[in-house]
């Protein structure tokens, strides 16, 4: 993303935060359990919300920038001893090759990333292959706006540039259809427009998936 995405991405989040992206992000996240990996941790907007169910918490950033921010966040999150008993690390890891055995994390959390890996196929397929059997996938995504014509028309039109400017961020995928060529299926799911977001990134995707 570089160095300016980075220092100007919270300030853009913002108004989205403060009119549900925040609340909706709690839902998402506090009842996890165990050993969770977040991919694509940016600059650690989630990491408040984590419960006291969480054993390990891994962050996984590959934007050395953006894990710039997310380290300094959890140092203050340690020091103020808002992290619970949860062992907290950051790795630079690629969603694609994730340094974590077959089988062996419970939860898997991935807010606005899946939108800006290169292969969401081969990146989903990596977050399934480390999930446990009984393992869940909780996500965020914003999605083409399949039911909206006009919108999903100026999606196509403004995609190129605004992937050149947003760090990759394509503005068409089909999210939830992917997850299930990935092999998972919804225990819940949702779509609804993210208040405040610019028309072309407006329409989402949210709820939880699980290995079939």
């Amino acid at each position: 993303m570089g160095w300016f995405l980075a220092g100007v991405y919270d300030r853009v989040m913002k108004p989205m935060e403060e009119h549900g992206l925040r609340a909706l992000r709690a839902e998402l996240i506090r009842d996890l359990t165990g050993t969770v990996v977040e991919v694509g941790a940016g600059t650690g907007l989630n990491l408040p919300h984590y419960g006291s169910g969480v054993e390990r918490l891994v962050l996984t950033e590959p934007d050395r920038s953006m894990r710039s921010i997310l380290s300094r966040r959890v140092e203050e999150a340690r020091l103020a001893g808002n992290l619970g008993p949860a062992v907290v690390e950051v790795y630079p890891d690629p969603i694609e090759r994730l340094p974590f055995a077959t089988g062996s994390v419970d939860a898997v959390v991935c807010t606005l990333v899946l939108c800006s890996v290169p292969r969401v196929d081969r990146s989903l397929e990596e977050l399934r292959r480390i999930l446990s059997p009984t393992g869940r996938l909780a996500f965020i995504e914003h999605v083409a706006a399949e039911d909206r014509p006009g919108r999903l028309l100026l999606q196509r039109v403004i995609e190129p540039l605004w992937r050149l400017g947003a760090g990759n961020c394509r503005t068409t995928r089909r999210t939830a259809e992917a997850i299930e060529r990935a092999g998972f299926r919804f225990e819940r799911i949702e779509r609804a427009s993210l208040r405040k977001a610019l028309p072309w990134v407006r329409p989402s995707v949210r709820g939880v998936a699980v290995p079939v």
